[in-house]
Parts: C-alpha cells; structure tokens; sequence
C-alpha cells in the first residue's frame, strides 16, 4: 500500500457501498424516500453514489453546500434548515433555484416573508417542527400557521419535517422515533385541516431510522450511516465492520501504560457525547480509549497488562462524530482491498454559509 503521511482521513470504499445499498434497499423495502444528508460527507463521488443507488436528491444544511452539489448536477436539493435570507443569500438561492429543486426549511412567518422578499417564489418550502429535540421547529400544532404565512407570501408548501437529534443517546433510539411519528402526523394533520396537502414528510437519523414510522412519514434523511463513526458502535446501531472512514494516525510516543498518537482534535474534531466512552475509538485495539485530545496529540490509554503499540506504528482512529471529522480534512483517501484506488476532495468542505 502507497505509504501517505499521517494523519490522513481513509475511506473503506467497499464498506460504504455496502452501507449505501442497505440504506436504499431498507427504504425501498418500506416504501419510503431516502435524500441523504450530505453535511455528512460534503463529498461529489459520494453524492454520486447515492443518488445512483435510488435516493431522491440530497439534504443539505447550507446554502454553500447546495451551491456545490447543484453544480455537480444534483437537480433536487432540500435545505433542511430554517434559513434567514437576506439579499446576498436570497441571490445566491435564486442561482441554485436555476440548476436544480430546491426547498428551504422556514419555522416563522418572518422567515416566509424573508425569503419572498429576497430570493422570489421559485423556493418551495418546508414547515419544521419540534419533536422533541428543542433546537429550531415550531410546535406541530402550529405547523399549520407556518404554512398558511408562507402561502400567503406566494410560496409553494411542500410538507412537514423534524429532526429527531435527541436519539442520540443509549437505549433513545426507539422512544424517539414515536415521538417523531406523533409530532409529524399532529403537524401534517394540522396542515390539512388548514387547507394544504402536505405530500412530503419527513424525518429520520441514522439512529432512529430503524425504527421510522412509515405510517407517520415519507422520507428520511440519514447522513451518518454512509460511514458510521463511533457514536453509532456505541449505541449498537453498527459494529465496527460497519465503519467505512477511519484516520490513520501514527504512534510518535509512549509511555508506561500509554502512547500518543499524531491525530488530534484538529484532525478527529473535538465532539464528545457525555456518554461516549472516549474522543473515539479504535477498531484494532477494542479495549483502549483515548482519553485525552489536544489539537495534534491523541492519548490512548491500554488496560493494564496490556502490549503497548511501537513508536512508528499506524493505527486506525474511528472518530466519534465522522461528520466533524470530515469537515476538516482536504480530501478522502478511498482505500479497497488495502490498497489506495482513489483520493476524493471534500467538496464542500467549509461551506457553512
């Protein structure tokens, strides 16, 4: 295998095919849409991927990253965020809105009236509301406010979405899926009740996506299951088998019960859960945690008795949040077989306008 200085971000190409097709085929299997989450990856052959694989378009959070993806040639695009658009914003979404479908999440009538006013009608939108996560999204009852404020300005409603971010938790999972599906049917009831036909609901997390409830919703939107990260090993949603990226970090010191690795919080990102049991984990040393991270240093602690790496020597890092990770990195080196068949840009690396 080609020798590459570490740290560098690596990709098991076969392991994430593996992960997109079970992704499509468990959507198809139910009948529901899958527009992957593209914050994840930020990556073009990804995108690519899966969107040959069946997905419906892409999620994405950013106008930045919309602006990518539609020069790509991605033709349906959903901002899955509550944007507040002014005149620099709104121009840039009416050049999007020329290459490709778009909608854009709103949460107020402000919002609504924002985007009118800024990027014109062309922007079909989305309603969110809270399903218990508490971060944007109105309360589904109110869904049908939103709705009615976003018609009267002249733009087309699609439906109703929610993020349901508060899975991320041990044992979450599938209580928060319920509460997705109660929220999603209160808001998408309270809709036509108002008059409107939402066509489109939507949901999901890697997480949770499991557990959807395909009579309360339509779509998901999974971002991390193309990769998986250690977050998902740890809440049992994968095994490490499962895990497509890893960094691949070198020993550079040891100690008696420890060695430092040259992949830090600049490279792995810095997320840790309070119940992650470390700032990642290690595939081929299960048992050791790194239980420290400054920016260019990885402490890995082994338990007693146990053989400590050699200075010089590579070890796969499964970051905690891969999403982080992967917003750091220039590119994605796409390992097969052990060998290296190819090197991705992250595309959309920084796109967080």
């Amino acid at each position: 295998m080609t020798y590459l200085p570490t740290p560098y971000v690596s990709v098991d190409v076969d392991v994430l095919d593996r992960n997109v097709a079970r992704m499509a085929a468990f959507t198809r299997e139910r009948d529901l849409a899958l527009r992957p989450h593209a914050k994840t990856h930020k990556c073009l052959e990804i995108a690519r991927r899966q969107l040959a694989a069946g997905a419906v378009g892409l999620t994405v959070a950013t106008v930045a990253e919309a602006e990518v993806f539609a020069a790509a040639g991605c033709e349906d695009l959903f901002i899955a965020y509550p944007l507040w658009v002014d005149q620099a914003r709104g121009a840039r979404l009416r050049e999007v809105a020329a290459r490709a479908v778009v909608r854009v999440g709103v949460d107020s009538a402000e919002s609504a009236q924002a985007l009118v006013r800024h990027a014109g009608r062309d922007i079909e939108v989305m309603v969110e509301v809270d399903s218990g996560h508490h971060r944007s999204g109105v309360r589904p009852a109110d869904a049908a406010a939103v709705a009615l404020a976003a018609d009267k300005a002249g733009l087309r409603v699609r439906g109703v979405f929610t993020f349901p971010g508060h899975g991320y938790g041990p044992a979450l999972a599938e209580g928060v899926a319920a509460e997705e599906a109660v929220a999603l049917v209160e808001a998408a009831d309270a809709m036509r009740a108002a008059g409107f036909d939402p066509d489109v609901v939507s949901g999901g997390s890697t997480p949770t996506a499991s557990w959807s409830h395909v009579a309360a919703l339509n779509e998901i939107r999974p971002g991390v299951y193309v990769f998986n990260d250690a977050q998902q090993v740890e809440l049992g949603v994968c095994d490490f088998d499962d895990v497509a990226l890893a960094v691949v970090a070198t020993v550079v010191s040891r100690s008696a019960d420890h060695v430092i690795l040259d992949a830090g919080g600049k490279v792995l990102g810095a997320d840790r859960s309070a119940w992650a049991t470390g700032h990642g984990r290690l595939p081929d040393l299960p048992d050791a945690r790194i239980t420290a991270l400054s920016e260019h240093h990885a402490t890995v602690t082994v338990p007693p008795g146990a053989d400590l790496p050699e200075r010089g020597s590579r070890l796969r890092v499964v970051p905690n949040h891969v999403c982080a990770t992967v917003n750091l990195a220039d590119e994605l080196i796409a390992v097969s077989g052990g060998e290296i068949v190819d090197r991705w840009a992250v595309a959309a690396r920084g796109a967080n306008t």
